[in-house]
């Protein structure tokens, strides 16, 4: 609806972005940099981050990024996962049917890295994402996917994403095997004012908008309800275009912002 009476071809905040058009911050370049070093070298990496810091976002980019003719990504995002489906589903991604009991599957996994690497000269990057949500027994299962040549080698890059606690749960002495692992830890935090009003601009450029929409004092505003976090920038900017069409306002200025995030935003802008 908005998109029109602002003359826009493409909607700006939305999830449908393509990669290649997404906005990346200076952490997240530097971020993306050291995961495709971890996937060059098979390599053990952890991502955390709060609700919305761009966690989702970062790994799009570091599929977009990576040479298909060089690398395969498995990418499983489950909080019931088990050992057993969890390689059910990185070889279904494979097509390759998972035989029924785990040690048999895992065999069939490490069959599949090693045909992979051998046959097609190809990299391996696993990405199991909500991985704060994950029980002891998968946790523990990942050490044994690092496993390989009587652990003098890799057979693929293990990247694990999740919510700030998951580092609270590495950190209990149960997982030290875990821990003696990791070779990268990633830390996703919120942008600050300069790149919220980037980050803003960067999504009507997508959306080839016709003038200037936002005022400084509305992006300035914007940081202040958002707190300088991706998803909730996105809520805020969409609900003032949204607002901003109804009431024929061209322009969105700290007022509507304002506005909107004490009548539109859950909890007056946090959700």
């Amino acid at each position: 609806m908005y998109e029109a009476f602002f003359g826009m071809k493409h909607t700006p905040f939305g999830k449908d972005i393509p990669a290649e058009r997404l906005y990346e911050s200076k952490q997240v370049q530097d971020a993306k940099g050291r995961l495709l070093y971890a996937a060059d070298r098979k390599q053990f990496a952890v991502v955390t981050g709060d609700p919305g810091c761009g966690k989702s976002t970062l790994i799009r980019l570091l599929d977009a990024s990576i040479p298909k003719e060089k690398y395969t990504l498995l990418y499983v995002s489950d909080s019931q996962l088990t050992p057993r489906w969890l390689y059910s589903g990185l070889l279904e991604q494979l097509g390759i049917k998972a035989h029924f009991y785990r040690g048999d599957a895992k065999r069939q996994l490490q069959k599949a890295l090693k045909a992979l690497k051998e046959e097609q000269k190809k990299n391996t990057i696993c990405v199991l994402d909500e991985a704060h949500l994950l029980e002891k027994e998968t946790l523990e299962e990942f050490r044994f996917l690092l496993n390989s040549e009587f652990d003098s080698a890799s057979p693929l890059s293990l990247v694990l994403v999740g919510q700030t606690e998951l580092w609270e749960k590495l950190r209990m002495q149960r997982y030290t095997a875990i821990t003696q692992r990791i070779d990268i830890n990633i830390v996703l935090k919120p942008m600050d004012r300069s790149e919220t009003g980037l980050y803003i601009r960067s999504h009507l450029a997508y959306a080839e908008a016709d003038e200037e929409i936002f005022t400084p004092g509305a992006e300035t505003e914007i940081f202040k309800v958002s707190a300088g976090v991706p998803r909730m920038i996105n809520r805020i900017c969409e609900k003032s275009l949204m607002y901003s069409a109804q009431q024929k306002k061209k322009l969105i200025d700290e007022h509507v912002v304002r506005y909107v995030a004490e009548h539109e935003m859950v909890g007056g802008g946090i959700a």
